[in-house]
């Protein structure tokens, strides 16, 4: 009884394991067909860029706002921004009109929404558009951020 027992237990055992790393693949392939933001916690942002020494992308937005909303639904959902932006920075959006986003909108200087900006670990802006733009050029955006980067 105690051998079928413990064969019992390995082969469970050994069907956890191969599930998790089954979910672990399909959480990682499903995080890279959308960029992945922080929501509202700009702390959180500034803490993971410097444990992993990468830049922040902010989309700093406004829930009335029509291309914000088209920025979600379209370019943050390309297959490809998604996978650079995920690899090479921290992405967070920032409601600009509740939570911090009021008191970062004021620090920053905000005066259209979608504005996005790059910032490096430290919190300093590095580059920023304002408006809605398509997925290539939010690639191109943050290629000349990385550029800036490896300058500074």
């Amino acid at each position: 009884m105690m051998k079928y027992k413990k064969l019992l237990l390995g082969i469970v055992t050994s069907f956890l394991l191969i599930l998790s790393q089954a979910l672990v693949k399909a959480q990682e392939h499903a995080d890279n067909s959308k960029i992945v933001f922080i929501e509202d916690d700009w702390n959180e942002a500034l803490k993971q860029a410097a444990t992993q020494h990468k830049y922040i992308f902010v989309d700093a937005y406004a829930t009335w706002c029509g291309p914000c909303k088209m920025l979600k639904a379209t370019t943050f959902r390309d297959k490809k921004a998604a996978e650079f932006y995920n690899k090479n920075f921290i992405n967070i959006a920032i409601d600009m009109e509740k939570g911090v986003g009021p008191q970062l909108a004021a620090q920053w200087g905000m005066q259209a929404y979608p504005t996005l900006i790059i910032f490096n670990s430290k919190g300093n802006p590095v580059l920023g558009t304002v408006g809605y733009i398509k997925a290539p050029d939010l690639i191109r955006f943050g290629e000349a951020a990385l550029k800036k980067q490896a300058s500074d």
